[in-house]
């Protein structure tokens, strides 16, 4: 009713009946940046973890709406999984409109992160889509035989062992992780259809072949629901003085201290020399492997 009254009333009287009258508009900024996985040394990215705290911050606030600006080309299924479920459970809450904005990439677990919120929308030039689950490995056989190293591998259990990068692959196997793949795939589209609805372009079967688009040829196929940026959205849908709250942000990881409380036994920062060391290497491997999954995507 105050709403309604409000705009009949003289500018001083406004104020009296509603004290928002003339407050802009606030919307609540989340940005979920690199892949998404266990986060380690020299691996920034995207883990539930770090990401629920900025979340929840968010939802808190006296806001109109929570905007997530996403830049991922994917990873942990899982990890995805539990950012979107969170995401949806604060906002219906708080009954609060979550818009997502691609940047660069929003693809395969990136893309399963916009299906969080009610809208999703792109740049002209961002790759969305890659709704597809892939794993990738090495085989090490030729080269353990050249070096003359044996391998020994003691397992209680027939598939302990299974995929081991330093055996002959073994098509039993292979058939076993197919099956894996196919049931996180199922669960996958299926989630996209719940959150797409009927804005998806039919068939849907051809969105969900691991393919990714360009943002025009996104929106065609009903991934998204517009061309723009954070800025110009919001200020289109709340007015041009919107403000826009940046919530969260990652620190970098010379002030994370390589992550070494507990995780690797050492107290705090630099105090343990070998944690470091071990952790420099996992977050070593770890980029090398983030740095794979942008170059899909020509990034």
């Amino acid at each position: 009713m105050k709403k309604l009254i409000a705009p009949l009333l003289p500018a001083f009287l406004r104020r009296r009946v509603d004290p928002d009258w003339t407050k802009p508009a606030t919307v609540a900024v989340v940005r979920l940046n690199g892949a998404i996985g266990m986060s380690m040394p020299l691996r920034g990215g995207i883990d539930f973890a770090s990401t629920v705290g900025p979340l929840e911050a968010a939802f808190d606030m006296k806001v109109k709406a929570v905007a997530l600006v996403i830049n991922s080309p994917g990873g942990s299924p899982v990890q995805s999984s539990l950012i979107y479920k969170r995401i949806r459970a604060l906002a219906k809450e708080k009954e609060l409109p979550v818009y997502a904005f691609a940047e660069d990439v929003a693809a395969s677990g990136g893309y399963m992160l916009a299906c969080a919120a009610d809208e999703i929308y792109a740049d002209e030039s961002s790759i969305v889509g890659s709704i597809g689950v892939v794993s990738s490995g090495f085989g090490f056989t030729g080269l353990i035989e050249k070096l003359g190293v044996e391998r020994r591998v003691h397992t209680a259990g027939e598939s302990k062992a299974i995929l081991d990068p330093f055996k002959p692959e073994n098509p039993d196997d292979v058939a076993k992780l197919e099956a894996l793949q196919r049931e996180v795939h199922e669960n996958f589209k299926a989630l996209v259809r719940r959150s797409r609805g009927g804005r998806l372009a039919e068939p849907t079967e051809k969105l969900f072949t691991g393919e990714f688009w360009a943002g025009q040829a996104a929106l065609d196929r009903g991934l998204i629901d517009g061309l723009g940026d954070v800025r110009s959205v919001m200020r289109e849908k709340f007015g041009d003085k919107v403000r826009l709250k940046v919530v969260g942000g990652r620190k970098p990881f010379w002030r994370r201290g390589f992550g070494l409380s507990g995780r690797f036994g050492g107290q705090s920062g630099f105090s343990d020399p070998a944690a470091l060391g071990a952790g420099a290497v996992q977050g070593l491997l770890a980029a090398i492997e983030d740095r794979a999954l942008w170059s899909r995507f020509g990034r």
